[in-house]
């Protein structure tokens, strides 16, 4: 086979000895999953919001960007549960360009996945230490969860990873929260057989091993728009979709039923600034109709520091996005008040 091998890994066990999490951030994180899941259940009314950067680049500019929710959060948390976004694998259409800190904890630098696991579980322990929140990653490879499922809050399976059969197996054992959106075409029956497949018991290959799961009641939908055959986006956010959305839940058994509405993406056709007015959209389907409020559990915003994007570079510029652009902080800030005051 024409592989070359690099080097070994270390095995998902042998990391966390290296990088353990201390009982006391364990016992922490175990209160922020029990809150996450009784809003998924139904026990709480609180309302997610997922929000962070489009690619967590930067340990340094990651942290200070959720030292920063840690203190919005002291304001919102009656209402609110905020998860940071920090998000270190990156999905790429052609396979070319930053694919995020697990293959490059140095946007700059050759591939080393050694140094990018070890980099993102850093960065994990050290946000959970600092600040008390469990963030949200990209199920992006399956196997690699396992290096990190005691320290996230939440995962998303992709657009483009969702009618795989192995991210809907390995969703069906994880014990968080797993969001399954809507793939590229925007088809909703793609999304929900995702969603029936991970609430399911399965039996499978997972690391070399035969595993089973008993399934996750707590995965559900992601709504982020689509894309026609001439690659126009096409929004999925609007009332008329909630509402579709709530009648293709009415036709299956699945427990939970719940969606979070990605306000940037397609939904926003890219333009990141239309994720305000997107967000605020939701906000008014949701007061509009008590069976939207009961379904819409959150919202997905991408925001960093500072608004906008560019391009890596020898001396880019830290807390600027370097994949799809961001709202900034201000904006983010104001937004997040906004939809506090409005719940």
């Amino acid at each position: 086979m024409s592989f070359t091998i690099h080097q070994e890994l270390p095995s998902p066990d042998v990391l966390k000895e290296l990088y353990p999490l201390s009982p006391a951030l364990a016992a922490q994180k175990a209160l922020r999953d029990q809150e996450l899941r009784d809003i998924f259940e139904g026990r709480s009314d609180k309302f997610i919001l997922i929000v962070g950067p489009c690619s967590a680049d930067n340990e340094e500019s990651v942290t200070e960007y959720v030292r920063r929710l840690k203190e919005l959060n002291e304001e919102v948390k009656d209402k609110i549960f905020l998860i940071p976004r920090v998000y270190t694998n990156k999905p790429r259409t052609t396979g070319e360009g930053y694919k995020g800190m697990l293959h490059q904890p140095d946007p700059n630098s050759e591939p080393d996945l050694l140094s990018g696991i070890v980099s993102i579980r850093r960065m994990h322990l050290r946000i959970l230490e600092e600040t008390g929140l469990s963030a949200a990653d990209e199920m992006l490879y399956p196997s690699n969860r396992d290096y990190f499922d005691d320290v996230l809050a939440y995962e998303a399976v992709g657009a483009r990873s969702v009618e795989n059969q192995q991210h809907r197996l390995v969703a069906s054992g994880a014990d968080i929260p797993v969001g399954m959106k809507n793939p590229t075409s925007g088809d909703l029956s793609v999304m929900i057989n995702s969603v029936i497949a991970a609430q399911a018991p399965q039996s499978f290959i997972h690391r070399m091993f035969h595993v089973s799961t008993p399934g996750n009641p707590l995965t559900h939908t992601i709504l982020r728009g689509g894309v026609d055959k001439l690659g126009n986006a096409i929004p999925n956010y609007h009332y008329e979709d909630l509402k579709r959305l709530q009648r293709e839940y009415e036709k299956t058994d699945l427990a939970n039923p719940a969606v979070i509405v990605d306000c940037n993406h397609y939904n926003s056709g890219k333009q990141y600034r239309e994720q305000v007015r997107i967000a605020k959209e939701v906000m008014h389907s949701r007061k509009y109709d008590p069976d939207i409020r009961k379904l819409v559990k959150g919202l997905m915003i991408e925001s960093y520091l500072k608004e906008g994007r560019q391009d890596i570079c020898e001396n880019y510029e830290p807390g600027l996005s370097i994949t799809d652009p961001c709202l900034g902080w201000e904006d983010t800030q104001a937004l997040i008040r906004d939809i506090y005051e409005n719940l």
